[in-house]
């Protein structure tokens, strides 16, 4: 469903070069290392946000930096979630109102019961403004269920969650993946959580290592 092929970046120094790894529907992934090692950068190429100065990006068969734009967009639409560490939620608009957004735009529908599971559910009419950087958390988490990608990029999406939030974010996301049949690629800080991974690499000194 995912493969990287001989990837390599870099911006005033080489952050990675040479990474290949192949992930399959129902896998997860977490990438840890330093802060400024590239995992956020490799997050970005590996999620059509940024292209690579090298190598290849494979999603669902096809390369995706030789699409075309509108393609490239009807895939980011339909097959691609990004949870960001800063949300970038619609902040003139109300909780749910960012969630109809995404709803709309894939035409699905909003789930309450992952809402409930979230803690979300009564905040819904509640302005962005309005909510903490927790609960702003737990609704883009929100915002990417309910497109149902068969792709999923997070960028520490527990950075701003207590311990028992964090982990139960992270069974509602392994529910997702086995029950839909997707892939999760999850940078994290937290072995905790890198650990609930099926696979864990190391980003350091420009290379991506399988850990376990």
């Amino acid at each position: 469903m995912l493969k990287a092929l001989n990837l390599s970046h870099t911006f005033d120094y080489p952050l990675f070069n040479d990474v290949s790894f192949t992930l399959q529907p129902q896998e997860s992934m977490a990438i840890i290392g330093v802060s400024g090692s590239g995992k956020s950068t490799l997050m970005h190429v590996l999620s059509t946000l940024l292209n690579p100065l090298g190598g290849a990006v494979e999603i669902l068969g096809d390369d995706i930096y030789k699409l075309s734009q509108k393609n490239l967009l009807k895939l980011r639409r339909e097959s691609i979630g990004v949870i960001f560490q800063q949300h970038y939620l619609f902040r003139g608009f109300s909780a749910k109102e960012n969630l109809e957004v995404a709803a709309l735009l894939s035409d699905t529908s909003i789930d309450e019961k992952l809402l409930n599971r979230l803690g979300i559910a009564d905040l819904m009419n509640k302005k962005v403004t309005e909510l903490s950087g927790g609960q702003q958390q737990r609704i883009s988490i929100a915002r990417v269920l309910t497109k149902k990608p068969k792709l999923i990029f997070a960028d520490e999406p527990t950075g701003n969650l207590d311990e028992e939030t964090a982990f139960e974010v992270m069974d509602i996301l392994e529910e997702y993946i086995r029950t839909h049949n997707a892939c999760l690629v999850m940078v994290t800080h937290d072995k905790r959580l890198a650990s609930r991974c099926k696979k864990q690499y190391l980003l350091a000194d420009q290379h991506l290592s399988l850990i376990n």
